[in-house]
């Protein structure tokens, strides 16, 4: 009896999430366009990023951040583990009515180069199936030089699947550079993000900023690559801005909204290390 019981209250726990979730979706938009203070916030944090990783770039040493020769993550990785890392600052989760995730993995595929991955992630019109179901469409829009980097415009609709499924059409652009031929690295920064409602059927439409309900605002990515010991290190960083949580369901919705930037970052992380393999 105590064990149905147990069993009853968990099922009665996840179905008053469900609800919470689904009401606050279902009740329509709750925000507008991304807060001004909310975007200066966002801007001003990926400048930092941006700094650090620059930097970082300059030199062989420490190319990818916590994998030293030697080092206990280097063996890690070398034996097949992912390492993920959360760097979201206490002081810059919540920001002028907006959440601000950043999030790091690290990872090492055995036998694939440099120049494997920079083939894999410059051949967007694969990425329906190598980042599938999470990536849906992907184009490129434009493609030239920019300063001795290729440059991309590219267009991609993401589908997140989290009890509801969210559908995006995102506009990057999108920088590879290298050090040498054993180090690379590439910045995405997302241009434009719309959702989109009832994707797929012929009432599908593009959403209004006044009529989003802020699941994704801004997105930042940054990979980092090292060829060495037989194999290449990657490193994806991952800077988002979505809407903040509503008063009073902070405690229900927090958790949830917050394993998504994880979980997408993890998952592109592995269907990179799959797509090498391959």
């Amino acid at each position: 009896m105590k064990r149905c019981w147990k069993v009853f209250r968990k099922l009665s726990l996840c179905a008053w999430l469900l609800i919470r979730i689904s009401f606050v979706v279902a009740a329509g938009p709750l925000a507008a366009e991304a807060p001004a203070a909310a975007v200066s916030a966002f801007d001003a944090y990926v400048s930092t990023v941006d700094s650090r990783l620059a930097q970082q770039h300059r030199f062989k040493s420490g190319f990818v951040a916590s994998v030293g020769p030697a080092s206990e993550s280097e063996k890690s990785l070398r034996n097949g583990a992912l390492i993920i890392e959360e760097l979201t600052p206490t002081d810059r989760a919540d920001i002028s009515g907006a959440m601000l995730h950043h999030w790091r993995g690290t990872a090492f595929a055995p036998r694939a180069t440099a120049a494997d991955f920079e083939r894999l992630m410059k051949d967007f019109n694969a990425y329906p199936q190598r980042f599938s179901p999470e990536v849906a469409q992907a184009r490129v829009l434009e493609r030239g030089d920019d300063h001795g980097q290729d440059h991309f415009r590219v267009f991609t609709r993401l589908r997140q699947k989290h009890v509801i499924t969210v559908v995006m059409d995102a506009t990057y652009d999108i920088h590879f550079a290298k050090l040498d031929a054993q180090h690379g690295y590439s910045i995405s920064r997302s241009t434009e993000i719309a959702e989109i409602d009832s994707a797929g059927s012929s009432s599908e439409r593009k959403l209004n900023g006044a009529q989003e309900h802020g699941f994704l605002w801004r997105m930042n990515t940054y990979w980092s690559y090292e060829e060495r010991d037989g194999g290449l290190y990657l490193q994806i960083e991952s800077v988002t801005l979505s809407r903040s949580i509503p008063m009073g369901l902070a405690r229900a919705i927090r958790p949830f909204v917050e394993t998504v930037p994880r979980e997408s970052l993890e998952f592109t992380l592995r269907s990179a290390c799959n797509g090498l393999r391959k």
